[in-house]
Formats: C-alpha cells, structure tokens, sequence
C-alpha cells in the first residue's frame, strides 16, 4: 500500500506541468472589410469647383467661361457671313450637300457630269511669317477662302466607264487678278472607273499629269470646258466652298458650345 502510493507520487512528480495558454494571435484584416475601392477614389461633392446640373458630367469655372467665349465667337462669325444661303453655280448646276460634301450635277446631250468636293482640310495654309510682319495694324486680315480639291465625272448613257478627272486649285494660281489669264485648276489625274460602282479599283491604270504631254493636257482642259467646267466654274465652286466651310464651321462652333454647356 505504502509502495503503491511511493510510486504514484514519483510519478506525479515525473509530469512535467502544463504550460499557461498564450493569447492567441491576432487575425489578419481581410480584404472585403476595408472600403470600396470606388469609395477612396470618389471625390466628396462640391470638390474641384464643380457643378452638378444633372447630367452626370462636370462643369467647372473654366467651362462657363469656354461657353462664353463661344456664344461671343459665334455672334462675331454671323456678323462677317457673306451667304446666309448657299450660292447657286451658273450653267444649270443641281446642288446636293451631305454635311461636308457637295455634289454639282448637270446633264449635257446623253453625258452626266458629277463634281465632287469636301470642304474638310480645304482652307490653305495662311500667309508666311514675313508677309504678316510687313501688315500694318490697321489693314484687314485677308479673306479665308476654301479651294478643296474636287473630281469630275463624266458618265456617257451607252457606256459603262466613268471618265474620272482629279482636280485641284494650284496655290499660287488662286486670287491673282489682273495677270494673264490662266487655268485656276489643274488636272492632276485621270482614271477611268466603273460606272455606278461606289468603290473604285486600284488596280485600274491611273493617268499622272505631272509628265503628261501639253498638247494632251490641254485637251483634257478643253474637254472640260465644253461640259462647262472651266475658270468661271471654278471661281464660283471657290465661292460656294467657302460659304459651305464657313456655315459648317458655325453650326460646329454652336455644337462645341452646347456640348460645353451641356445644353
């Protein structure tokens, strides 16, 4: 009995004693629990001197003053527009405009002639630095005037080819009054293409003015002055071009206001 109790006291005495328990470690935040991304980035109202008017976009200080200059830019535009319609061309021209294209249209003994022309990039580079430093201040600014580049087709009704006639205004060959008369346009190339086909082949042999025979050439002019398309012609495709790129220009003044101000 006494041996008994020797022995379970040694082993009493042979357990080690259990260790306390350690707090346990504190848990990584998780992601989900942090705010909304959107939440950090979203700016509190009111903030870079915005205005809401309820569309959704901003309207800042700089933009009412934008719009202001606009409606200012626009009233000045209306003031020097020469045509509040666009001119009519001489010789029985139909006129067609598609936003910034126009189409002349004429029919002539069993030929259509179409003359095609954008007003978009038509308006030529402004005078050199020199010139504008020789202006004195109290002389007007030159007129801006459109000179796009335009192509005649000429359609005959027994044939399936259109005579294709690339044309465009020389700079130096524009606004000089007084001088010798001389061809305002030039050719610069020549193609035939199918008739009533919108897309035109690349593979369809194209003809270069640039090392054309004259006496070719200016048949080629002449051809085109018999359909009415000559020198008077092209001054007022001028004058209607720059009408059309003038009131384009406006209604593209109007939209860029409204947009700016959300109207």
């Amino acid at each position: 009995m006494l041996l008994a109790r020797a022995l379970r006291a040694a082993a009493a005495a042979a357990v080690p004693a259990p260790r306390p328990l350690l707090p346990p470690p504190p848990r990584r935040r998780l992601v989900s629990a942090l705010p909304p991304r959107a939440a950090l980035l979203r700016p509190r109202r009111g903030s870079a001197g915005g205005v809401s008017c309820g569309c959704g976009g901003l309207h800042t200080e700089g933009d009412k003053a934008f719009a202001q200059f606009l409606a200012d830019e626009i009233k000045e535009e209306k003031k020097i527009q020469k045509h509040k319609a666009l001119p009519k061309v001489s010789g029985g021209w139909e006129l067609e405009v598609h936003g910034t294209e126009a189409k002349l249209l004429r029919k002539v003994a069993g030929e259509r002639i179409t003359v095609t022309f954008n007003i978009n990039n038509s308006i030529p580079p402004s005078v050199d630095e020199e010139t504008q430093e020789d202006q004195k201040p109290d002389e007007q600014e030159p007129d801006i005037t459109s000179t796009p580049n335009f192509v005649v087709e000429v359609v005959k009704d027994d044939t399936k080819q259109t005579l294709v006639l690339d044309c465009h205004y020389p700079e130096d060959e524009v606004g000089h009054e007084g001088e010798e008369e001389s061809d305002i346009f030039t050719i610069r190339e020549v193609s035939f293409q199918p008739t009533g086909e919108a897309d035109w082949k690349d593979t369809n042999y194209t003809l270069n003015t640039d090392s054309l025979d004259w006496a070719l050439y200016d048949h080629l002019m002449d051809f085109l002055a018999d359909r009415g398309v000559d020198n008077t012609f092209a001054d007022e495709l001028i004058e209607l071009s720059t009408a059309l790129e003038h009131q384009e220009y406006i209604k593209f003044l109007e939209d860029l206001k409204s947009f700016v101000k959300c109207q």
